[in-house]
């Protein structure tokens, strides 16, 4: 095995394409809104090695914040947490790459939409990643919606499309018991898919055939999502207060997602990650009025 993010090693490519699919998302939501641009800053880590880079975009005509994240890290993991990270148990060191993106529309009839994709490396490689869609309508408008519609079957294509890594089937019905909120016993959205562990190891979640065919999958799904975006996230029309004020309760429902179970965020704080890029996924405005 190369060192691990070693030029020209599988973490080298994984991170080039990741960081020219970080501008790509930026610029078709800066197209989808018309208005607001991104700021961007650079971070590093204090311990260990890399960083990334967090770019925001707030108070759109359309987008009221969208985020997209990159980050390539490497270190060494706590052995309590190499515990639970496959190939870590022996050797804790790792490397870690990937990007991620929420958005957040004004528009209480736009959906919320998620997708991130990720490589690591430590005696093992593997991706993961995922995209999910939140509509802020009540919960019994979702399946009348031509936008769920639409991502999950941009999804489905992508799955099939990709024959010995996508798998329609298991990876939504991944995606709607990841997603879940236990507490509260209901969903956080409309689903789409969820995956990980995905390597060629006969442990792995998702065993695939080699390299190439999880690295053209991830990648197809960040096109999905691209393509998703122009489609999705356009106009809105006029909206009541009540309407809002539903927005407003479900999003207060994905920050409870984001803070208890979401493993990112948990990956993220404990590997010593960006801490305002991490919560970066939190909705500007919130509410928990039942």
């Amino acid at each position: 095995m190369t060192e691990k993010g070693e030029k020209n090693s599988f973490g080298e490519r994984a991170r080039t394409r990741f960081f020219g699919d970080a501008d790509r998302l930026c610029g078709a939501f800066e197209s989808a809104d018309g208005t607001a641009r991104f700021g961007y800053r650079e971070w590093r880590r204090s311990e260990g090695g890399g960083g990334g880079r967090a770019a925001l975009l707030l108070g759109g005509e359309v987008i009221e914040k969208a985020a997209v994240n990159f980050s390539a890290v490497r270190g060494c993991f706590s052995e309590e947490f190499a515990s639970r990270i496959p190939g870590a148990g022996g050797d804790g060191r790792f490397f870690a790459t990937g990007v991620s993106v929420i958005v957040h529309p004004r528009s209480p009839r736009l959906p919320t939409m998620h997708m991130n994709v990720r490589f690591l490396e430590t005696t093992r490689w593997w991706f993961g990643g995922g995209a999910d869609i939140t509509p802020m309508r009540p919960r019994g408008e979702w399946g009348g919606m031509s936008s769920v519609d639409y991502f999950r079957g941009a999804l489905r294509g992508l799955c099939e499309t990709h024959e010995g890594a996508g798998d329609w089937p298991r990876f939504s019905d991944w995606c709607d018991r990841y997603f879940w909120l236990s507490h509260r016993g209901e969903t956080r959205g409309a689903g789409g898919i969820f995956f990980d562990v995905m390597g060629v190891d006969e442990g792995s979640e998702v065993v695939i055939s080699s390299w190439e065919g999880g690295f053209g999958f991830v990648c197809g799904l960040v096109d999905v999502f691209i393509g998703c975006i122009g489609e999705i996230l356009c106009g809105g029309g006029e909206w009541s207060e009540e309407e809002r004020a539903e927005q407003l309760r479900r999003r207060g429902r994905y920050v409870e997602f984001n803070l208890l179970h979401d493993r990112g965020t948990r990956f993220g704080l404990e590997t010593g990650g960006d801490v305002d890029a991490i919560l970066s996924s939190l909705p500007p405005t919130a509410s928990w009025d039942t």
